[in-house]
C-alpha cells in the first residue's frame, strides 16, 4: 500500500499524458517547447558543473588542508543548506537591481544618472538563476564529496608526494579520481533539484519545464498539457540518475583492510592560507550571509509585518502540515522498514526501492498527479455523503491540506526510508533475537528495543522532512486550497509583488528552521575531526 501511494501520482502523470483530452504537444513543440528545454538544459548543467566545482574544491581545502579559520568555515561551508533558492533570488535581485545598494552607490560616487551611463550585468536572468541554485545546492556535493575524502587512506597521498607530485597533481591525479563518483552523486542532485526549481526561474522571469506547468495548467487550463510537460520532467530526472550510475559502473575503489591511516592535513601559511579561507568564505557569503543580511535589514526596517494576522496563520499552516506530514512520514517508513526485515519475503524486498521514486519526483509533477486524481475522488466522496445524509460536504480533500500533506509524504519517504534503514542496520541482530528468546513479540520488540535505541536518529529523520516541507514551495503553490498560505507561498506572493519588506519575516521564519536542520546534520556529519 506505501508502495502504491509513492508510485499513484507518478502513474497518474503518466496516463493522463498519453491520453489528454485536448493534445497540445503539437502546439508546444512548434511554441515555447524548445525554449523551457534549452533553458532547463543550461540551468541543470550550470548548475551540475559550478556545484561540482565549489563543493569538490571546498571539501578538498577543507580535509587536506589545515588554514586560518579552517574549523569555523568547515561548518559554514554547510549553512546555504538552510536557505531556500528562492529567498536567496530574492535577496540578490534585491541587492544588485537598479534600485538596490550596489547601483545607488556607483550613481552616487561617479555621477551616473541613469543607468544609459553605465553598464551593468542583468539581474533577472538565466544566468544569475544558475548563479543562485548553485549558491544553494553546492552544499550536497561539498558533504559527499567531503565524506569521501575522509574515508580514504592517507598511504595513497604520502606515496604521491614521495614520487614528486606537487599539490596540484595531487588533485588531479590522486584525489580526483577516487571521490569522483562522491562528485558525480553530488552534482547529480543538484542538477535535479535545478530541474525541479519553481522560484527562482519563476522571480528571474526564466521559462523553464516547471514554469511550463504553471502556465499550461493555471493560465491555459489544461490538465494533460500539464501532464505531458511533468512526464517529460521525470524524464530528464531519471536520465541524470542513469547517466550518473553509468559514468561510474565500471569504477571500483577500494581500501587495505589494514594499516589503513587518515589522510595528515598539510598547513598552509601566509598568503596561500588566506587565499584558502577566502575561497571557501565566498560561496557562504553568496549563499548565506547575503540572503540573511538582505532580509534582515527589511525586517528591521519594516517591522509592522511580524506582527500581521497573515504571518501568524501562515505558521501555523506551516507548522501543520509540515508536522503531520513529518509524523506520517516516519510512521510508514518504520512500519515498512520493520516489515521488510522481519518478513523476509521477496515481494516487500522488491517494493522497497520502488518507495525512493517520489523524490526523483520535482513538487509540481507530483501536484499535477495527485491533484486531478484526488479531485475526481473528491467529488465522488462527496456525492456519496450527499446522496446518504443530504447534506452536501463540500470538497473534503482538496479543499483542506490533505493534498499538500499527501504530497509531502509522496516527495520525501525516501529521506525517511534512508535514516530509518540506516538507524536499523546499525543495531546489532544479537539484541532482537536475545528479546525474541525471552518471548517478546515483533511489536515488542520494536517499542522496547529498536525504538529507544533509533530514538536519535529517527528524531533527526523527523526533523529533516520537516524542513523539507516547510521549504517545499511548488507542490504547496498547486495543491494549497483557496486563500491558504503557508511561509514559503507567503514569501512567494509578496516577493513576486516586490514586497519585499513584507516578505522578508516569513523567509527569515522558513530560514530559522531551515538552519536547525543543517546544524543537527552538520554535527552528525562533521562530529569527527581529523
Amino acid at each position: 500500500m506505501i508502495a502504491a501511494l509513492v508510485l499513484a501520482p507518478i502513474l497518474a502523470v503518466v496516463a493522463m499524458a498519453f491520453d489528454p483530452r485536448e493534445n497540445i504537444w503539437p502546439h508546444l513543440m512548434a511554441t515555447t517547447l524548445p525554449r523551457y528545454l534549452g533553458n532547463t538544459a543550461v540551468i541543470a548543467i550550470g548548475v551540475g558543473g559550478i556545484s561540482a566545482v565549489i563543493g569538490a574544491g571546498a571539501a578538498w581545502l577543507v580535509v587536506m588542508h589545515r588554514f586560518v579559520g579552517r574549523r569555523v568555515l568547515e561548518w559554514l561551508l554547510l549553512f546555504p543548506l538552510a536557505i531556500p533558492a528562492y529567498v536567496g533570488a530574492y535577496a540578490l535581485s534585491d541587492f544588485l537591481d537598479y534600485s538596490g545598494p550596489v547601483q545607488t552607490a556607483l550613481r552616487a560616487s561617479f555621477d551616473w544618472a541613469s543607468a544609459r551611463d553605465y553598464w551593468f550585468p542583468e539581474i533577472r536572468s538565466r544566468e544569475a538563476a544558475v548563479v543562485v541554485l548553485s549558491a544553494a545546492l553546492y552544499p550536497y556535493t561539498y558533504l559527499i564529496t567531503r565524506a569521501a575524502l575522509r574515508e580514504q587512506s592517507g598511504a595513497s597521498y604520502e606515496v604521491a608526494r614521495a614520487l614528486g607530485a606537487g599539490p596540484v597533481a595531487l588533485f588531479w591525479r590522486v584525489g580526483l579520481p577516487l571521490v569522483r563518483p562522491a562528485i558525480a552523486a553530488g552534482a547529480a542532485i543538484a542538477m535535479m533539484e535545478s530541474v525541479a526549481d519553481y522560484g527562482v526561474v519563476a522571480h528571474f522571469g526564466v521559462q523553464t519545464l516547471t514554469t511550463g506547468i504553471f502556465a499550461t495548467w493555471l493560465e491555459g487550463g489544461n490538465a494533460g498539457g500539464a501532464a505531458q510537460l511533468a512526464l517529460l520532467i521525470l524524464g530528464v530526472v531519471f536520465a541524470l540518475f542513469a547517466l550518473e550510475k553509468i559514468s561510474r559502473r565500471k569504477a571500483r575503489y577500494y581500501q587495505s583492510a589494514r594499516h589503513s591511516r587518515p589522510v595528515t592535513p598539510v598547513t598552509l601559511r601566509g598568503w596561500t592560507g588566506w587565499l584558502a579561507a577566502g575561497l571557501c568564505a565566498l560561496p557562504v557569503m553568496i549563499g548565506f550571509i547575503l540572503p540573511v543580511s538582505v532580509m534582515a535589514a527589511h525586517a528591521l526596517a519594516s517591522p509592522e509585518p511580524w506582527f500581521g494576522r497573515g504571518l501568524g496563520l501562515a505558521l501555523w499552516h506551516t507548522l501543520s502540515t509540515g508536522g503531520a506530514a513529518a509524523v506520517l512520514t516516519i510512521t510508514m517508513a518504520l512500519f515498512m522498514i520493520y516489515g521488510v526485515r522481519i518478513s523476509g519475503r521477496w515481494l516487500p524486498k522488491a517494493l522497497l526501492p520502488v518507495t525512493t521514486l517520489g523524490y526523483a519526483a520535482p513538487g509540481a509533477v507530483l501536484a499535477v498527479g495527485i491533484m486531478i486524481p484526488l479531485a475526481r475522488l473528491d467529488h465522488v466522496i462527496a456525492d456519496a455523503i450527499e446522496a446518504i445524509s443530504g447534506h452536501d460536504p463540500g470538497l473534503l480533500l482538496t479543499g483542506s491540506a490533505v493534498a499538500i500533506v499527501l504530497a509531502y509524504v509522496v516527495r520525501f519517504f525516501a529521506i525517511a526510508q534512508g535514516a530509518v534503514d540506516g538507524a536499523f542496520a546499525r543495531v546489532p541482530p544479537s539484541l532482537p533475537m536475545a528479546a525474541r528468546s525471552l518471548g517478546r513479540g515483533a511489536g515488542g520488540v520494536l517499542s522496547a528495543l529498536y525504538l529507544p535505541l533509533m530514538r536519535g536518529s529517527i528524531g533527526s529523520a523527523l526533523l529533516l522532512v520537516f524542513v523539507d516541507c516547510v521549504k517545499e514551495l511548488p507542490a504547496t503553490l498547486l495543491l494549497r486550497p483557496f486563500n491558504y498560505e503557508t511561509l514559503a507561498t507567503r514569501v512567494q506572493e509578496k516577493a513576486s509583488l516586490e514586497k519585499l519588506g513584507e516578505a522578508s519575516p516569513a523567509a527569515l521564519l522558513v530560514s530559522a528552521v531551515g538552519l536547525v536542520a543543517v546544524l543537527v546534520l552538520a554535527r552528525a556529519n562533521l562530529g569527527k575531526r581529523i
